[in-house]
């Protein structure tokens, strides 16, 4: 064998010894911000009067590993039903005030976990957050 192979190989053997993969580092799974895409917008309070009210909604769904994910961007379209829904039954007095708009905030994501558990028959949905609400 020739002294400048053996020399190569010495020096090789570091660097292969550094180049062992690394071990997946356990520890929680990432937590993610899912914006419904486009906002919703509609009609509220359609209680006869001349003027018409109208809402527009950013939401984003707070989620917790890539399966959770997945599932919302699956379920979107029924998500997005039933805050249409949901939003469409408000009166006037329960989209004006802060506490009001809490309470919208709260049910909507009552009734967005009971629309996905019942697809998915697990908890996915840990959040709802209003990123923007414009009531007129």
């Amino acid at each position: 064998m020739k002294p400048w192979i053996a020399v190569l190989l010495a020096l090789c053997i570091p660097f292969a010894a550094n180049a062992k993969e690394e071990e997946p580092k356990e520890g929680p799974p990432p937590v993610s911000y899912y914006s419904l895409s486009p906002p919703l917008v509609g009609n509220y309070a359609m209680d006869g009067g001349p003027r018409l009210r109208v809402y527009k909604a950013d939401i984003a769904l707070k989620v917790t590993g890539p399966e959770a994910l997945a599932a919302v961007k699956h379920h979107e379209p029924l998500i997005r039903n039933q805050l249409v829904q949901l939003f469409n039954q408000q009166s006037l007095e329960g989209m004006a005030s802060g506490e009001a708009k809490e309470a919208l905030r709260q049910e909507a994501l009552k009734q967005t976990q009971q629309a996905i558990n019942s697809e998915e028959g697990k908890p996915v949905v840990e959040d709802l957050l209003f990123n923007n609400l414009i009531v007129q």
